[in-house]
């Protein structure tokens, strides 16, 4: 049988996440159309990133994806590292960087096995990759390990009590006549690739464990509020009738700490 790691592997190298959003051209306009669509649907990425706050700092991304935080951070003057567990992955962003005459330190590499020495890097940044490693613990103490003392690690992953994960809920177990299907085995099931993991705001500063200073909020994204296409796994008639009655205005005041993005920015 397959490790959950090579499965991860294999989910992410058949398409790199917001890959759709390419289409119809891998060019400079096709990645500029991607970028700009990626910070609309997800506008507190460049604030929490600190793009603009990196010149002049050694900054490593964890999952690169197609490579618009990274040439964002490159376009910011800082000079830039980045791996990820797929092949597909680091040729977007070394096509992409060319095209933008940017420049970069890519290769394939494994969160849990960072290649690097021990305190090399001012910033550590990961949005929306470290809940798919199968050894998440191992990946936060891989950041902790190459970060300069002082250093920043700036990290997204997926909140447990996510408006996203009552509707994955809703859907896999409610009406599959399984209420009492986990949210761990919803998320590791149904969200993205197997083993996806989301985490309490407790288990988060436990993965933080060792780091000094730690701040962590949610958002709620253009998932929880069905503002978006939720790709082709979750598509169908059930959905539609989902957008056209869900009360996005009352999400928006009730539970705007239900999102599935949870932001955690931490110091060594």
């Amino acid at each position: 049988m397959e490790s959950e790691k090579a499965q991860v592997k294999d989910f992410w190298n058949r398409a790199s996440c917001g890959e759709e959003l390419l289409l119809p051209s891998v060019e400079r306009e096709g990645y500029e159309t991607q970028r700009r669509e990626r910070y609309r649907l997800e506008p507190y990425i460049p604030e929490f990133a600190g793009f603009n706050r990196s010149a002049g700092m050694k900054v490593l991304e964890i999952g690169v994806g197609l490579g618009a935080d990274h040439q964002s951070f490159a376009e910011g003057k800082a000079e830039m590292h980045g791996i990820d567990l797929t092949p597909r992955a680091i040729e977007h962003t070394t096509r992409r960087l060319e095209l933008f005459g940017l420049k970069s330190n890519l290769q394939v590499g494994d969160a849990e096995n960072l290649p690097f020495a021990d305190g090399t890097f001012d910033v550590v940044y990961s949005w929306g990759v470290l809940h798919h490693s199968p050894n998440t613990p191992k990946a936060f103490r891989e950041v902790l390990r190459v970060l300069k003392p002082g250093g920043n690690a700036r990290i997204m992953i997926y909140s447990k009590w996510s408006l996203i994960g009552l509707m994955l809920w809703m859907r896999y177990g409610l009406l599959r006549g399984k209420p009492f299907t986990s949210l761990e085995e919803i998320y590791s099931k149904y969200l993205e690739s197997p083993g996806t993991k989301a985490y309490t705001v407790a288990g988060a500063r436990a993965l933080c464990e060792g780091f000094g200073d730690v701040r962590i909020h949610t958002v709620l994204t253009h998932g929880d509020l069905l503002t978006s296409g939720a790709g082709q796994r979750h598509e169908g008639a059930l959905l539609d009738v989902a957008r056209r009655i869900w009360p996005r205005w009352l999400f928006k005041i009730v539970a705007k700490d239900r999102g599935l993005f949870m932001l955690i920015d931490c110091v060594k």
